[in-house]
This record gives C-alpha cells, sequence and structure tokens, in this order.
C-alpha cells in the first residue's frame, strides 16, 4: 500500500520539439538535456522525464502525484498573444502527459494572470479537459493582485469547476533579495503570504467557496501573519472591508502542502488551516523539496 495519496506540489517541463520549434524564445538542446527559456538555462534534468517521476514515487510510496510547470516557465514577461500561444503550449503538454501515465499524474494548468484579457478565453477552451487542478503565480508581476476586480470573472469560473487551485510563487521583484538566495529562500514564502493575504482581505475565499485554494510551502508567510491580520480588523485599521469574512476564519478555507522547513512552522500550519487541510507536497525534483517520510494527514475532499 502506498503511504503517501497524493502528492499536490510536483513539477515537470513538457517537451515537444515539434511545438517547440514554432515557439519563439524556448529551444529544447537535446544534446545537453536542457532548456532554454528567454535566455535563461533550465538544466534540472529530471523535470523534462516523466518517467523519472514515475521512479521517485514507487520508491517513496507516492500514488498520485498533480504536476505543475515550474516557476522559470511562467515567462510573465510575455505579450499576450504569445501568453496564450505558451498557455496552450504547457497545458496540451501536461494534459497529453497525464493522459500516458496510467493514472499516475493529474495535469494543473497554468493560466496567466498577467493577462487578464485572456483568462476568459482559455476558461473556456479548457473547461472540459480533464485536468485537475489550475496552478497560479503567485506575483511576479506588479499588476497581479489577488484582490483585484479583474479576475472576479475567472474566480466565478473556478468556483463553478470545484477547482484545486495551487498558488505557487513566480519571481519576487525586490532587488534587496538579488543576494543570498533570498529571491526565493525569502521571496517565495512572502509572494505566496501576500496572494493569500490579498484574497482574505477582499473576502474572495467566503465569495466563491467551491474553490479549493492550496498555498505552496505550508502557506508561506501567511500563516504567520494571520493573527495580525485578524487584530486588523479587531481594532478597525483603515481601509478594512468590515463586512468580509475575518481572516482567522477565512484560514480555514485555505489547503497547503507540507513543506514548512521547520517542526513549528508545520504545527503552525495546522494550528491556523486545521489539520486535515496540510497536504502532501514534494516540489520534486527541486532541492528546497521534501522527501515522504510518513502518511499525509490530509485530503482533497
Amino acid at each position: 500500500m502506498n503511504a503517501i495519496e497524493l502528492d499536490v506540489h510536483a513539477h515537470l517541463v513538457p517537451v515537444n520539439t515539434d511545438r517547440l520549434a514554432t515557439l519563439e524564445g524556448v529551444e529544447w538542446r537535446p544534446e545537453d538535456k536542457a532548456m532554454w527559456v528567454d535566455g535563461h538555462r533550465i538544466g534540472i534534468q529530471n523535470l523534462f522525464f516523466p518517467e523519472r517521476l514515475q521512479a521517485w514515487m514507487d520508491e517513496h510510496g507516492v500514488a498520485r502525484a498533480l504536476v505543475s510547470i515550474p516557476p522559470p516557465l511562467y515567462r510573465q514577461d510575455l505579450p499576450a498573444k504569445q501568453a496564450l500561444a505558451w498557455a496552450r503550449y504547457v497545458n496540451d503538454e501536461l494534459l497529453s502527459m497525464a493522459s500516458h501515465s496510467g493514472g499516475r499524474f493529474g495535469a494543473m494548468l497554468h493560466l496567466p494572470l498577467e493577462h487578464p484579457e485572456l483568462l476568459a478565453e482559455l476558461c473556456a477552451e479548457y473547461t472540459q479537459a480533464g485536468h485537475e487542478g489550475i496552478a497560479l503565480a503567485a506575483g511576479g508581476q506588479a499588476g497581479i493582485i489577488y484582490s483585484s476586480p479583474l479576475y472576479n470573472e475567472l474566480w466565478g469560473w473556478l468556483d463553478r469547476q470545484q477547482a484545486f487551485v495551487f498558488l505557487h510563487p513566480g519571481s519576487c521583484s525586490d532587488a534587496r533579495l538579488e543576494s543570498f538566495y533570498l529571491e526565493n529562500l525569502v521571496g517565495n514564502p512572502y509572494e505566496t503570504g501576500v496572494a493569500a493575504s490579498h484574497l482574505v482581505m477582499a473576502g474572495v475565499p467566503a465569495r466563491y467557496p467551491g474553490i479549493r485554494f492550496c498555498l505552496a510551502h505550508a502557506g508561506g508567510v501567511f500563516a504567520s501573519l494571520v493573527g495580525r491580520l485578524e487584530h486588523g480588523f479587531a481594532t478597525r485599521r483603515p481601509g478594512l472591508d468590515m463586512d468580509v469574512e475575518r481572516p482567522l476564519q477565512a484560514a480555514r478555507r485555505f489547503h497547503v502542502d507540507c513543506i514548512a522547513h521547520h517542526p513549528s512552522m508545520l504545527k503552525l500550519a495546522r494550528d491556523v488551516f486545521g489539520e486535515d487541510r496540510v497536504l502532501f507536497g514534494s516540489d520534486w525534483p527541486f532541492p528546497m523539496g521534501v522527501t515522504p517520510v510518513k502518511p499525509a494527514t490530509g485530503a482533497l475532499d
């Protein structure tokens, strides 16, 4: 019997050389098994070979994994026309990858939040696609503000779909974090916390209860901040909508993965979100991820 029923946080990069040849800014180099994306080399070879993920799952007793593209493939600076073509490529190929996995993978589709004008078209195209979730970038562009009414149509569609929506940090544009790998170590949990805070302060989880939001990296800094957000309501701080669901209650609507990197932070995630809301996630194959050591506690239903 598998110890882990589902990994909600695994990454793969689809390689379809014929289709890649039609897309600007992307090149697959088979001689060194690496992909160049907008001048950046992606060289973690395990990303490109789904069979390696399956072998890792077999080794560690993981039955199934939800797979999404990693942040270097978000390509958030693309103009709209290229972003649409890119989203179609990665989504079609993730779906194909899942369909050839013998049921081991579920595809989490990519939607480019930096182009709100594209979202309705992509949602219509993939409504019946057989995906198992949606992966959205938490940040990475100044215009991605999760409380914005520009996303209300998207939230409505995801609510009707009863969608599992995985929020994963993109890039962090704070120049102070360019040293010491801080863009990842500090920027990633920060961006997730900002995105979750905007959702809560705008009352999005309560208005669209059919969406199963899941926050990467144990919720980032959100679990540490939610008490302060709650106190902001208790003291009626300026700018707050006092009619929305309070932060501590709204936090119980989120799922999070278990990638906390410290036992006390994992305990905090369980306290804030709920024991059954902490799901197993590996961040495979990245070195900042985790390896299963015991059965997961959470479920998606």
